[in-house]
């Protein structure tokens, strides 16, 4: 009976155990490494396409505001 539980917990020891280290270790590197230069690229340019979008949603909101006054209670 031994041996059927022994077997298995060998194998996790010698196979499972240090692929499952070797990436969780890996992993956090790669978390304290922050960001790349690609993803600050990016970043920054979802920064600047959601000030756009903010500017066009005020300006569309003054125009609302100045033709129907209103509206934000029709909603």
């Amino acid at each position: 009976m031994e041996q059927i539980i022994l077997a298995p917990v060998i194998i996790f020891m010698i196979i499972v155990a240090p692929i499952w280290l070797v990436l969780h270790y890996r992993s956090k590197r790669q978390i304290s490494q922050g960001l790349t230069e690609e993803e600050y690229h990016q970043l920054s340019e979802l920064s600047e396409l959601a000030d756009k979008m903010a500017d066009r949603i005020k300006t569309l909101e003054a125009i609302l505001d100045a033709e129907t006054p209103d509206w934000r209670n029709k909603v």
